[in-house]
């Protein structure tokens, strides 16, 4: 289990545990955080689910997979870090780990 903190464009943030194996996508879906529509349910399908991870975080995410790199490079405008909540596992290695909800969702 890990706390992921999901921040909201307006700087309110929640905090959850989420487990080991479970999306982080499927962690702001099951507390209904705010902002993340997942409307595919985490098949890389839509670009709904999108997240900031926080820069001290980012080299502890792994890397995104080639579907979900086309997806991001259609909707980033050049910000860094965003990234689709669906394709992020939680692990143990992620307690504490920090992402901002956009204003907005694709």
């Amino acid at each position: 289990m890990a706390k992921i903190t999901y921040v909201q464009p307006d700087d309110r943030a929640q905090t959850f545990d989420v487990p080991a194996g479970h999306s982080l996508m499927e962690g702001a879906f099951r507390n209904n955080v705010e902002g993340i529509i997942a409307e595919c349910g985490g098949a890389c399908a839509c670009g709904t689910c999108q997240v900031f991870i926080d820069p001290a975080w980012a080299e502890c995410v792994d890397k995104p997979r080639p579907l979900e790199q086309s997806m991001i490079e259609e909707v980033d405008a050049g910000k860094g870090n965003l990234r689709l909540s669906c394709q992020i596992s939680v692990t143990d290695a992620l307690d504490g780990l920090v992402v901002r909800v956009p204003t907005k969702q694709r």
